[in-house]
């Protein structure tokens, strides 16, 4: 009975970890590795065991740096099921489909650039294979994963469907209650419910994103994105909104119909630019069940969320490019969040050398990402291999991160009787350390840093 800690130990992204209790192997989450194209070229490499040895995946949200690596999973031997809450099923299915194509499109231009064949890391037949192994479950429904481990999902308040999972473990050495936080989200967000508390575990796996970081206050932070709004419109620019597809875009929108008069947002054109969120805003609309008191109160008594009469969505290519000849007066909402790909890099090449222009950075930037370039004040960057001059303003507004803070963190973890032993995954290092000092002075107790590849003996803890 162990746990091995592979994916997201000691780093943010590729989210994987491998439970073993004998008989059975279950994974918790199989996501992709972002930033650099090194740290992202690793996801190609072998898992470090067997994927047909794996029984069943737990899947704590959709996005791709926790689900990413799945369709290579399954083309590998995996053919177990893959358990998720219902509304992360739905936007798994919308994030592979999308990634897949990207994948199978730069393969075809690198395949003609350089006259070798190269193979994406998955085809989008291979994404939708991984939807047959889907298993949806509701919230706080205990369901059984393998022989001998059963566990719950609840609700963690990062992104619609993302869970905690509660982990019930009976083997012959013993039983054990494992809890894997997947992402927390902040607590009073819009749209999502508060992360749910749990009462009680024998150890707690921890994400530690933000484990340094106090956010800012969110009425200050969108009393921000109000001022940039203002500047752009007197130096008579545009505003790029580098934003995860899910989440973070349908918080923006949201932001900018509950203040769009105060905000003189008629006054810009507002495009949301990305076919993969223009999707995702659909699961968000169709899972109303799933919002919290104030926006379920809206939805209810508007018939609909705050509206935008001047927001176009545009999922054609064409329409995209058309957007760049735009030299003012428009708000681009795009991915990818962290600048890697995707529609943003090309409205960033146009908009980023004039200082008429604004970007407000709304979520986590890795490290070697261009978004984590631009946050850390480059003067110039490289897109699409053209030197590219930054004199846009950039603003890093960390009020609407989807993640919580390490006064979230650490209010969600307090809930637990007794302040069981804490394995931080999915932080930096400096994150980390500050985060592990920070619960061991506040609550006593019992925190570790694992190494990728180090393995927790379940059998050793109490219990």
């Amino acid at each position: 009975m162990e746990i091995e800690f592979y994916g997201a130990a000691g780093e943010v992204t590729g989210s994987c970890h491998v439970l073993r209790t004998g008989s059975h192997t279950v994974l918790l989450d199989c996501g992709l590795i972002q930033g650099s194209r090194r740290d992202e070229a690793r996801n190609a490499d072998p898992f470090p065991f067997d994927a047909a040895d794996i029984d069943a995946v737990v899947l704590s949200h959709a996005h791709l740096d926790h689900s990413g690596r799945l369709p290579l999973l399954v083309k590998r031997g995996f053919r177990g099921p893959v358990f998720a809450q219902n509304a992360t099923g739905e936007l798994v299915a919308i994030l592979l489909a999308d990634a897949a194509h990207l994948a199978e499109r730069d393969a075809e231009y690198h395949s003609r650039k350089t006259g070798k064949q190269v193979k994406p890391l998955f085809t989008v037949a291979e994404g939708a294979e991984v939807m047959r192994q889907m298993r949806g479950v509701k919230y706080h429904e205990i369901f059984d994963v393998v022989p001998g481990v059963r566990a719950r999902f609840r609700d963690a308040g990062h992104i619609l469907g993302s869970c905690a999972a509660e982990l019930f473990i009976e083997t012959e050495a013993g039983s054990r209650t494992v809890v894997f936080s997947g992402d927390l989200g902040q607590y009073d967000t819009p749209i999502l419910r508060d992360p749910d508390p749990i009462d009680e575990a024998d150890v707690v796996l921890m994400e530690s994103t933000y484990g340094n970081r106090r956010h800012r206050d969110r009425e200050a932070t969108v009393r921000e994105i109000g001022e940039i709004i203002r500047a752009a419109r007197a130096s008579q620019g545009n505003i790029l909104i580098p934003a995860f597809a899910i989440g973070r875009s349908q918080e923006v929108l949201y932001q900018l119909g509950k203040h769009y008069e105060e905000w003189g947002l008629d006054r810009f054109q507002i495009f949301l630019d990305s076919p993969m969120a223009v999707e995702a805003s659909r699961v968000y609309w169709e899972n109303s069940h799933l919002y919290d008191e104030e926006a379920s109160r809206l939805r209810s008594g508007n018939g609909g969320m705050p509206l935008l009469p001047n927001l176009r969505l545009t999922r054609d290519t064409e329409d995209s490019i058309a957007i760049n000849r735009l030299r003012a007066g428009a708000i681009i909402i795009a991915g990818s969040g962290m600048c890697n790909g995707g529609r943003i890099i090309h409205h960033l090449k146009h908009n980023l050398p004039s200082e008429k222009n604004h970007v407000i950075i709304v979520g986590y930037q890795a490290y070697g990402s261009l978004g984590r370039r631009l946050v850390d004040g480059a003067e110039r960057v490289r897109i699409h291999r053209t030197d590219v001059a930054v004199k846009a303003t950039i603003h890093t507004v960390g009020g609407l991160s989807a993640h919580g803070d390490l006064e979230d963190m650490s209010r969600w973890y307090g809930h637990m009787k007794g302040h069981p032993p804490v394995y931080l995954v999915h932080g930096e290092r400096d994150s980390q350390a500050a985060f592990k000092t920070h619960l061991q002075e506040r609550f006593g107790c019992r925190v570790a840093l694992p190494e990728p590849g180090e393995t927790l003996d379940l059998s050793r803890l109490p219990g």
